[in-house]
């Protein structure tokens, strides 16, 4: 602290100024000013706030968990004869690792003093007692984990590179063709096989999620009473995938040698490099939907909001989609070409309006008036300036 006098008359005051605190006292006639510095945020002897870790959320995005997958998992796990019964067993990583992964780091979390239990367990354990010990079912065994409280809010912090491209001509199925979920692990029971009626065969592997059918219930979840015109998520609208090791183990295991191999889990589980479309950020429909393959295939859905493949049953995948071109860890390669939404007859992109085309009407409408909301495909998109290509697209069908 450093303090000068000052002769003056005045009266008691305390001011501010940047950094500098001055306190002014009239002592007979002799003013004290005391200067204190105050101590900045970065200055010597601030107090540095400190982000509180939830250590009951694990993540493998942070620096000290990005390292290679046999430092922590183990394959096979010890329990992969006991989670799934009979022939559907395969060797797999169906289990969380072991405390010893974890306590090299966080000893201090394990013993921490935290009731009912530390919550570091909670991410394994169900209840983490001394009289029950039961862990949660594993990410790897697909249904059986979406239906457990687990997967409420459960978002992977991987996404798994499949090259379509690889995949197209050549499909996998076992002599009894059971549903992918279902499938069963003997290998001397599967074959490759050529699907003369449609090479592509994307049905294999991808099938209409929650199709309404003839149920009068259209919604995934219930909307709103007062929903209008306002969009709310449907029935049918996406299609599902894979969601274990299952179909990938039926060909790439250790018997068949086809690499990349089941311990190689870095070979198909890569980081996610794309952000969050704002189409899912932005709809409440989709953030209160219970249902966990909704909500990540929303997720995953660059664009074209109120498509569904329900209401399409006819059109093969690969009239739509560049699957040679697909990179399944970037959402972006996923999109699908407006040009697309022609189709053969021509129905949303026309020569004109006046022939039906609903991307016609609306970029006309969008010409008239700049308010205009392209509301038949996008939702946050639809306020956004129309892209080059679809007006591209209504070129080259008048130019036909």
């Amino acid at each position: 602290m450093r303090q000068s006098c000052l002769v003056t008359f005045g009266i008691f005051s305390a001011f501010l100024l940047p950094g500098v605190l001055i306190v002014v006292i009239p002592v007979a006639g002799v003013e004290l000013r005391f200067l204190q510095r105050q101590r900045s945020q970065g200055g010597r002897g601030a107090r540095t706030a400190q982000a509180k870790v939830d250590y009951s959320r694990f993540s493998h995005l942070t620096i000290q968990h990005k390292q290679s997958c046999d430092s922590c998992h183990r394959f096979p796990s010890k329990n992969w004869k006991d989670v799934r019964s009979g022939d559907d067993a395969f060797p797999d990583v169906t289990e969380y690792p072991e405390h010893s992964a974890c306590l090299g780091c966080h000893r201090k979390q394990f013993f921490a003093r935290e009731r009912p239990v530390p919550r570091i367990c909670s991410n394994c354990h169900v209840k983490a007692t001394p009289v029950e010990t039961s862990r949660h079912p594993f990410p790897s065994l697909g249904e059986k984990f979406l239906l457990s409280a687990k997967a409420i809010g459960f978002s992977s912090d991987f996404r798994v590179a499949f090259p379509h491209n690889k995949h197209l001509e050549v499909i996998v199925r076992n002599k009894n063709s059971l549903p992918i979920e279902g499938v069963r692990f003997v290998p001397a029971a599967w074959f490759l096989v050529v699907d003369e009626s449609d090479p592509k065969s994307c049905a294999t592997c991808h099938q209409t999620h929650q199709p309404q059918g003839k149920s009068d219930e259209e919604f995934v979840t219930k909307p709103p009473p007062d929903l209008g015109e306002a969009f709310w998520l449907k029935k049918g609208t996406f299609k599902t995938r894979p969601i274990s090791h299952a179909a990938c183990f039926t060909c790439h295991n250790q018997e068949s040698e086809l690499v990349p191999l089941p311990p190689d889990c870095n070979a198909c589980h890569k980081f996610s490099t794309s952000a969050m479309p704002d189409d899912f950020a932005s709809n409440s429909s989709t953030t209160k939907s219970n249902d966990w393959w909704t909500t990540v295939a929303w997720r995953n859905r660059v664009s074209s909001g109120t498509f569904r493949h329900e209401s399409h049953p006819d059109l093969a995948c690969t009239k739509c989609h560049d699957t040679a071109s697909m990179d399944t860890t970037h959402v972006n390669t996923l999109k699908v070409s407006v040009a697309s939404c022609g189709g053969a007859e021509g129905c949303h992109v026309t020569a004109s309006a006046d022939d039906g085309g609903i991307l016609n009407y609306e970029i006309d409408q969008r010409k008239t008036n700049a308010k205009f909301v392209c509301s038949k495909c996008h939702l946050v998109f639809g306020t956004e300036p129309v892209p080059t290509t679809h007006f591209d697209a209504v070129q080259k069908a008048a130019a036909k």
